[in-house]
């Protein structure tokens, strides 16, 4: 199912058939559906419509171009059509979701935030040493939430109040990147299969908190690292970044949805 996600991922709006999936697949239509949503727990129409909002949310984000034009682009009739998917993936309108991630990336003058610009503060936290029980990310970066309900479902009942994302490296560098879905790890815990154990060491991070849809995520991330660390007087450390999931989407509303993005950092040597 793998190569039928990146399929969806490389193009989101070719013409994905199912019958072109499921022979991507070896799989004939009618199982292939079946076998697609146990596996995944959506459609595969679903996942297609996922991707393509995603793509929208990139875009929004990037200001490229007026939300009507992103509609059409993204394969909506109008932008009505549109803004109500959008709301209901992202938990705010198109507007309004280009208006938070506006405020994280206010444009910057002679070195440092304008002064009348609206900009998060993030704060320095110390994170003690992690010890975890991970399971790593195959297949493309928008299908990362597969891998965090597959962790979900091998811990079963044990307790993990916190889940984490670990990723090191970038996602435009390719096959440099890993990423994993993780949780903290005790003496007695027993590794699953396909389980490893991560050690990160202490050190210092920069904190901000986002609260609400997982849409959010990627958009915050880039500007910190683009417009925020850049005049902050620290450069980026070699530990990785760290995604910390404070609820869970089955306990809370998605608007209610706590995460801490950890960006690792070090003074400017």
């Amino acid at each position: 199912m793998a190569k039928v996600i990146a399929a969806i991922a490389a193009d989101p709006m070719a013409q994905h058939s199912l019958e072109g999936l499921a022979a991507i697949a070896a799989f004939s239509p009618f199982h292939f559906h079946r076998l697609y949503r146990g596996l995944t727990g959506e459609t595969v129409m679903d996942t297609l419509r996922h991707q393509r909002l995603a793509m929208a949310a990139v875009r929004l984000a990037n200001q490229d171009g007026n939300v009507t034009e992103i509609a059409l682009a993204c394969g909506y009739e109008s932008p009505q059509a549109f803004t109500r998917a959008f709301r209901q993936f992202s938990g705010d309108s198109p507007s309004t979701f280009r208006r938070k991630i506006a405020v994280m990336t206010q444009s910057v003058q002679q070195g440092k935030f304008a002064q009348h610009a609206s900009h998060p503060e993030v704060p320095l936290i110390r994170q003690e040493t992690l010890q975890l029980q991970a399971l790593r990310h195959e297949g493309p970066t928008s299908t990362i939430a597969h891998t965090h309900r597959r962790l979900h479902r091998l811990l079963g009942k044990r307790a993990a109040p916190v889940r984490y994302g670990v990723c090191y490296g970038d996602p435009d560098q390719g096959a440099s990147f890993r990423y994993y879905a993780a949780a903290l790890r005790s003496s007695d815990d027993r590794l699953d299969d396909g389980m490893e154990c991560i050690d990160i060491a202490a050190g210092t991070y920069a904190c901000h908190t986002v609260i609400g849809r997982y849409t959010q995520i990627n958009a915050s991330i880039a500007a910190l690292y683009s417009l925020w660390l850049p005049y902050s007087g620290y450069e980026p450390d070699d530990r990785p970044l760290i995604e910390c999931y404070r609820n869970q989407p089955h306990e809370v509303a998605q608007e209610a949805l706590h995460t801490d993005l950890l960006i690792p950092v070090r003074a400017l040597r």
